[in-house]
């Protein structure tokens, strides 16, 4: 399972909110909707985010097993 959560520890961390990701970086309400329900975004996607809040990629998503042992 894809989880964005350390996403929104990151941009509150980094004080990037998602208006700034709108207005100033022009992502998509639509983009920011997939995030929020953990949906699938493209690696572009996920590589522009790393680059705007200068993160690795680990403070941007984390794969969670579907089934945990």
């Amino acid at each position: 399972m894809i989880d964005y959560s350390p996403l929104w520890k990151t941009m509150q961390r980094k004080n990037i909110s998602t208006y700034q990701l709108i207005n100033q970086f022009h992502f998509s309400k639509g983009t920011l909707d997939s995030l929020k329900h953990n949906r699938n975004v493209t690696l572009h996607t996920i590589e522009t985010l790393c680059l705007i809040l200068d993160a690795p990629i680990q403070d941007i998503v984390r794969i969670l097993p579907d089934n945990p042992l």
